[in-house]
């Protein structure tokens, strides 16, 4: 006997790299990175688990990195004429991205696949070399700044979760940024 698929899987979007990250993205949005599981997500996604390592043959690890490249694209607005301009944007929305996506944060320290970073670095380095910086003074910008951007997201949920005095985080990372845009050499 021939199984028919229901009208609901029927009229389902149907499974795609980016709507298997989405959805993994709202698993760890709602109930942290620990609780995401290939069962999980399969589903919520309403299909069988296995069906997943199609569009990621390495599983969970393709997954994890696919989170973080997700979090961190660059977004349009930062490629923009003015390179400080360009960074500042970039940095104000992957920090917004990283503090909307604090589940993402704990990958961005312990993954050992540098690649799921390596487009925006490399993003960072040309609006660098653009600038007009050496390669060796770009790929250090580059790397200074997405620390910079990473780990003060990282102070700041952990700090904003257990302080008790009122920190205007917006404030503090926009004086540090200033801080190291103007000690990029021009």
């Amino acid at each position: 006997m021939v199984r028919q698929p229901s009208v609901a899987a029927q009229h389902r979007e149907p499974l795609t790299r980016d709507r298997i990250i989405e959805a993994a993205l709202h698993i760890v949005d709602g109930q942290g990175l620990g609780r995401l599981t290939m069962r999980r997500l399969g589903d919520a996604l309403e299909v069988e688990a296995m069906a997943i390592y199609h569009h990621l043959p390495r599983g969970k690890e393709e997954l994890l990195d696919g989170l973080v490249a997700h979090v961190a694209v660059l977004p349009a607005e930062a490629r923009s004429a003015d390179w400080r301009a360009a960074l500042r944007s970039w940095a104000d929305a992957y920090r917004a991205r990283l503090l909307a996506h604090a589940g993402v944060l704990p990958l961005l320290v312990t993954r050992r696949n540098p690649a799921a970073l390596s487009g925006t670095t490399a993003s960072l380095r040309e609006i660098l070399r653009q600038a007009g910086l050496p390669e060796q003074s770009a790929a250090d910008g580059a790397h200074a700044l997405l620390g910079y951007v990473i780990g003060h997201a990282a102070l700041e949920v952990r700090d904003t979760a257990a302080a008790e005095e009122s920190v205007d985080w917006h404030a503090r990372f926009s004086a540090g940024l200033a801080l190291i845009l103007r000690g990029l050499p021009t």
